[in-house]
């Protein structure tokens, strides 16, 4: 699977640490902003995450020129248009997202429209379309799963036409990613969970699809042993700013990991069922990844067995036969979620969701098949095969 050419890009600025928040303005100042729009959602609002933020630019005299507080779990093309409406009324020069992937990938939209005009997102929907540098665009991230804040993509719903519209250009990269554990301390036990199982996802497929290089490996891999480290310590130490940064980091890592070498089936499988049924992304990638790995296995064997050093650690690698390392690997991954399970709930199947009926599979593996992830899976996928994963996924 080694590829004898790759591309590896990542020219955002990482700025980490428990005051990572404070150098904001600078960073703001660097690029002539001076009156930012910050977009998040009101449980960020409510939590009291945007205070920080909020202050640090006050106390440098920037002005918050509009604090767009309403974005939704499931963002769509219509507030995309309503945002960058009142960016555009408000005079706003900039951006700072601060929230989770809706929010990231909302501001990431909006961008576009501001920066591009017009009030139809859709027309820049898709890869190469956008041909020049946007707005000042600064993302902080409130969960540890996404990535979003070093990915080149973002996905907005059209909720008439029920599908997922895809933004893919290197200039949806913010000028700078602020990592700072203060703003993930309060997330609540299920969305810690499912956003990790985010990043652990991000960074398995990453390091197993077709279009994996040393350089990705090495992101995803370190990641995949910060969220093995750190997040059973979270679960059960919410407060932990340690094992809540390495966390926060693991989740950037993995981000960068897979905007470049890209995913496969899982995520394939979790636009899919995102689109339909509306569930978390996050709960989708926890849900489909051992039974992804389980049809994948035989090729990606070799790399899924390296991976079990990463799970487990170097003693139970050196403990486990090479011909069985994949398979540990698998059931490592099985026995986090299980775990997780007991913590909060997070669903294992379909039919723990209770959002999926058993006769709606097929129109996951229909949509699904005609997602863009599919392509970099180590294995060619039919739709009978894309059902017999859901099958075995249900219970």
């Amino acid at each position: 699977m080694s590829n004898q050419f790759y591309e590896f890009f990542c020219p955002v600025k990482v700025i980490a640490g428990k005051a990572a928040l404070e150098h904001i303005p600078y960073e703001l100042t660097g690029l002539a902003a001076k009156r930012p729009m910050i977009i998040t959602d009101k449980g960020v609002r409510a939590a009291g995450l945007l205070d920080p933020v909020v202050n640090a630019c006050t106390e440098s005299g920037l002005d918050i020129a509009s604090i767009y507080d309403d974005v939704p779990p499931d963002s769509s093309t219509g507030v995309v248009r309503k945002i960058a409406g009142i960016y555009r009324s408000e005079q706003c020069d900039s951006i700072i997202a601060v929230g989770g992937g809706s929010a990231i990938d909302t501001a990431k939209a909006v961008n576009i429209l501001v920066s591009e005009g017009g009030d139809d997102i859709a027309a820049y929907s898709g890869a190469g379309i956008l041909k020049r540098a946007l707005k000042p665009f600064f993302v902080v991230p409130t969960t540890a799963g996404t990535g979003s804040e070093v990915t080149a993509v973002a996905v907005i719903t059209d909720i008439e036409k029920h599908v997922k519209l895809p933004f893919t250009s290197s200039f949806l990269l913010p000028n700078a990613a602020v990592i700072d554990p203060r703003m993930t301390l309060t997330l609540p036990p299920h969305i810690t969970a499912a956003t990790a199982m985010d990043a652990m996802t991000h960074a398995t497929e990453a390091f197993t699809c077709m279009a994996r290089n040393p350089l990705s490996d090495a992101y995803a891999t370190a990641a995949i042993r910060k969220i093995s480290d750190n997040l059973l310590k979270v679960m059960d130490n919410p407060r932990d700013a340690d094992a809540r940064l390495e966390l926060a980091q693991a989740s950037t890592m993995a981000g960068i990991a897979f905007s470049n070498s890209m995913v496969g089936l899982v995520h394939s499988l979790g636009h899919a069922t995102g689109a339909l049924f509306h569930l978390p992304h996050g709960l989708c990638m926890s849900l489909y990844l051992p039974y992804v790995l389980e049809y994948n296995l035989e090729s990606i064997r070799e790399p899924l067995g390296e991976l079990l050093l990463y799970l487990d650690g170097p003693d139970a690698y050196a403990a486990t036969p090479g011909n069985r390392r994949a398979e540990a690997a698998i059931a490592s991954i099985r026995k986090l979620r299980d775990t997780l399970y007991k913590y909060c709930k997070l669903p294992r199947t379909l039919k723990e969701t209770g959002a999926v009926r058993e006769d709606q599979l097929d129109n996951i593996a229909e949509l699904a098949l005609d997602d863009g992830s599919i392509m970099f899976n180590p294995r060619e996928v039919t739709l009978e095969d894309a059902r017999a994963v859901l099958k075995r996924a249900w219970a």
